[in-house]
């Protein structure tokens, strides 16, 4: 029993997913969704030679997507986390900065899958010449 745990361990406690919730699970979870369509249509790209004009039309205007998603998050968390502070009224530095922390994860995920799937971008650029 004690070793099925420890075989689990990672799992409990993941940072990356502790990331997920922390920066706003409407917004991280659709953009983890859309970096694994990303990687489907990057990979049927590269399988199917045929494809890969239409797959770099999709995959692009889906990482354009992705980029505005995640600057939508950060503005809705921003005036959220505002409108708590003006609430409050007098706040600790502390705090302020865990809220924008918490702000700049969703974009930072954003441009992470953008630039994931600009890179297979240029990749199935490269193998169409």
């Amino acid at each position: 029993m004690l070793l099925a745990l420890q075989t689990f361990k990672p799992l409990i406690g993941n940072p990356f997913l502790a990331r997920l919730d922390e920066g706003g699970p409407l917004f991280m979870y659709t953009t983890l969704f859309i970096l694994i369509v990303i990687i489907a249509l990057l990979i049927r790209g590269f399988v199917k030679p045929t494809t890969r004009d239409k797959t770099v039309t999709v995959v692009s205007s889906i990482s354009l997507f992705v980029l505005v998603w995640g600057f939508l998050g950060q503005m809705i968390g921003l005036i959220t986390a505002f409108d708590a502070i003006q609430a409050m009224g007098d706040v600790s530095p502390s705090i302020l900065a865990g809220g924008l922390k918490v702000a700049i994860l969703s974009p930072l995920f954003g441009m992470i899958v953008f630039l994931i799937a600009r890179i297979g971008i240029i990749i199935l650029n490269i193998l169409k010449k």
